[in-house]
This record gives structure tokens, C-alpha cells and sequence, in this order.
């Protein structure tokens, strides 16, 4: 059990604010892959043989949507008392100081831009990578790519709230480390 202060950004004012063990969050995000793919074959048993792309395919879009939803929540939860954003560079800060402080208790590591709408976020030490058991080269960085795919719904969801319509991509080349590229789609006049 954690007994770790809450990090800002928080509204200690806020009568309804409830906090969530460090300790809790890791295992719900831990579960999350085991559970998609669990659905994923459930659902893919009508089938006389599921292939394993399709269900790979099915744990994505399952997992993605879980965190676009969470990430909506968040971004609208926490950003509600800051002042509006004047561009998406702004947006992209937000994200990676104090929501991703929020949810992984670190900042990120280092953020790149081409000042034309992609951004790489870099986590050296994704949370989510740093207890799980690898071994060296291929095999333990290919099991870790699932675990990736809610993370990209979190930040496409909180994106998304804060009027950012976005693609989000992660890969991993070496654990525990995580990149993210954020291709930002440009609005319809």
C-alpha cells in the first residue's frame, strides 16, 4: 500500500476530488492487455478459426478505446481550471508535464517537433515497462507492444477534448523505454 501525496496538478478545493493508489493504477494497467485479449477471443469465436492478426486487431481497438475514453475524462477534468490554450504546442506541454505526471508520476523525457504538426514524445522510463520481467532482444519487446496501445488512446482521447484531432503512434525499441509520435490532423475549413 502507497501513501503517497497526491502531485499537483490537483484542485484541493475540489469537495468531489477522490485520489487512486499508485499501487492500484499499475495493476489496473497491468490486467488491461490480458482482459482485451480475453474479449478479443470471445468475440472472435463465432469464427471457425480466429486468426491471430484479426484478434490482435480486435485487443487494439478495444484497448485504444478504453483510453481515448479515460483520456477525454482527464483532460477535461484537469484542465478545466487552467487558461485556455492558445495553440497545440501548449496542448502538447499540458500533456506531457501534468497529465502524464498524473498518470505515470514522471514527466516526460524529451519532446521533438517539426513545428508542423508531428510531435515525439520520449519516456525513458515508462512506467508501465519499468517491473515487467524481459529478456534481451526481440521477444520481450514484441509481448511489451500491447501494452502500448492504451497510452496511445489516453493521449489521442485527451488530445481530442482539448479540440486537437490527432494519430497517435508508440513503439519500443529497447524496454523499459516508449515513444510516442503525435501526427496532428489539420481542421476542415
Amino acid at each position: 500500500m502507497s501513501f503517497e501525496t497526491p502531485l499537483p496538478p490537483y484542485n484541493a478545493s475540489d469537495p468531489h476530488a477522490t485520489f487512486l493508489n499508485a499501487s492500484c493504477l499499475d495493476f489496473l494497467l497491468i490486467e488491461l492487455v490480458p482482459m482485451a485479449y480475453r474479449l478479443a477471443s470471445e468475440l472472435t469465436e463465432s469464427d471457425q478459426r480466429p486468426d491471430e492478426e484479426e484478434r490482435n486487431d480486435v485487443a487494439y481497438r478495444k484497448l485504444e478505446t478504453l483510453g481515448y475514453r479515460v483520456g477525454q475524462g482527464l483532460a477535461e477534468r484537469f484542465s478545466r481550471d487552467r487558461p485556455r490554450f492558445t495553440d497545440a504546442l501548449d496542448v502538447i506541454k499540458f500533456l506531457c508535464k501534468d497529465m502524464w505526471t498524473l498518470v505515470f508520476r514522471k514527466q516526460i523525457d524529451n519532446l521533438k517537433t517539426n513545428h508542423r504538426g508531428v510531435y515525439v514524445l520520449t519516456d525513458n522510463l515508462f512506467q508501465p515497462f519499468r517491473r515487467m520481467s524481459t529478456e534481451a532482444g526481440g521477444p520481450a519487446v514484441a509481448r511489451a507492444r500491447p501494452f502500448l496501445w492504451f497510452p496511445c488512446g489516453l493521449i489521442r482521447g485527451a488530445l481530442a477534448s482539448l479540440n486537437i484531432n490527432a494519430t497517435v503512434h508508440a513503439e519500443t525499441l529497447e524496454l523499459p523505454g516508449a515513444t510516442f509520435q503525435i501526427k496532428t490532423i489539420p481542421a476542415k475549413p
